[in-house]
């Protein structure tokens, strides 16, 4: 991270991973668990992950 490249990934980092995880919480119903359970709540986010691996095929 302080070499001249690791600073240019770490930029693109903050605009392609945490834009994703900030699209999923706002966007996505990720701030809150709608199912009670470790089970529920994992496929609901399997199922937004999902949601999003598909939404970013159709971008590119």
């Amino acid at each position: 991270m302080l070499s001249k490249s690791g600073k240019m990934l770490y930029k693109f980092r903050k605009e392609k991973v945490e834009r994703s995880y900030a699209d999923s919480k706002e966007l996505l119903g990720l701030r809150y668990c709608r199912l009670r359970g470790l089970k529920n709540a994992s496929e609901q986010v399997l199922h937004t992950a999902a949601c999003q691996n598909i939404k970013r095929l159709q971008h590119t």
